[in-house]
């Protein structure tokens, strides 16, 4: 007996020392924990990352201060808006986003009083958080197509994320928020909101999984990807069910299941239907890259390619 089990303790080891140890990889998620990243907190819970051999960390913080320690090799990944790696890239940065969470970004201009149209802002006062990240450049997109002017024909102001206060207090006409937390929280306590989609102008995919050029190299990426889409597949099919096993990670004050909800819809599209969830759509990516350039925020001929990669998609996975 005590040799057959030797014997097994032997084969076990071989085993295990064959297929190596898991892969130890962090991702950083901006904010805090939250019901937002439930596809990723799922894809841990459910053993999706455990199968591609991956024993994932995750890391919060704000992306600004992630960025840095990701080009230093201190995480893996940093899930962030598509703009975080624009920029990045075009200072000179290695990085490449590659799994867009959101197919739609869900930034969008709301009030409390009627709003039809872009041109019914002028002459108002449009709340941003602020002149940075995808909401202020899906606001300039917004105004440009409308042929609006900042500060002639629409204030802007600074307000950090404090949107839906200032709105409702009044403080503000409109202000750049999301569809998926301040319109929820005022649909949820009564009132009425009017909003403005602004993907016309800015059809910027959303916030989405970011790495390194010399990651892309090996096939860690590829498995990291692959679990986070079962995460996504996952929540996407089951809300529900999915708010209840991530919940624990982002407590009862990250988040309600209302604004998962509506989160959902924002992970699919008809583009991923034919290429797999997760797949960035290049004709979003190059209109919304066309509108930065127009902005003055990317050099003229900058090419949409250049900052994102759908190799990494498995189509099966819709």
């Amino acid at each position: 007996m005590k040799r057959a089990l030797l014997l097994f303790s032997l084969l076990a080891s071989s085993a295990a020392h064959a297929q190596g140890s898991p892969r130890t990889v962090t991702i950083g998620l901006g904010y805090i924990p939250n019901v937002q990243f439930t596809p990723f907190y799922v894809a841990d819970k459910l053993g999706y990352y455990r199968a591609e051999g991956v024993n994932v960390k995750f890391q919060h913080g704000a992306v600004s201060e992630l960025m840095p320690l990701l080009l230093q090799g201190k995480l893996d990944f940093v899930v962030g808006d598509p703009e975080d790696a624009v920029f990045a890239r075009n200072q000179g940065a290695p990085v490449r986003y590659v799994m867009a969470m959101y197919q739609k970004s869900p930034v969008t201009v709301f009030s409390t009083k009627p709003l039809n149209r872009a041109a019914d802002l002028k002459g108002k006062t449009l709340g941003i958080p602020g002149t940075f990240g995808s909401s202020y450049a899906a606001t300039r997109a917004l105004l440009d197509a409308a042929g609006l002017r900042e500060g002639r024909d629409v204030r802007l102001a600074s307000i950090g994320f404090t949107q839906l206060e200032a709105v409702r207090a009044g403080r503000v006409d409109a202000a750049v928020g999301y569809l998926n937390n301040e319109v929820v929280g005022l649909r949820g306590a009564g009132e009425r909101v009017y909003t403005l989609d602004l993907s016309a102008a800015y059809p910027m995919v959303g916030v989405g999984l970011i790495t390194l050029d010399k990651t892309l190299g090996g096939d860690l990426a590829r498995k990291v990807v692959r679990a986070s889409q079962r995460g996504l597949k996952f929540t996407a099919g089951d809300p529900a069910r999915a708010f209840r096993l991530a919940q624990p990670v982002f407590g009862s004050g990250g988040g309600t299941l209302e604004v998962l909800r509506a989160s959902v819809p924002l992970m699919q599209s008809a583009y991923t239907r034919a290429n797999g969830l997760g797949a960035s759509d290049p004709a979003a990516w190059t209109k919304a890259v066309a509108a930065l350039v127009k902005q003055g925020s990317l050099p003229a001929g900058t090419k949409a390619n250049t900052f994102y990669t759908n190799s990494l998609i498995s189509k099966t996975l819709r």
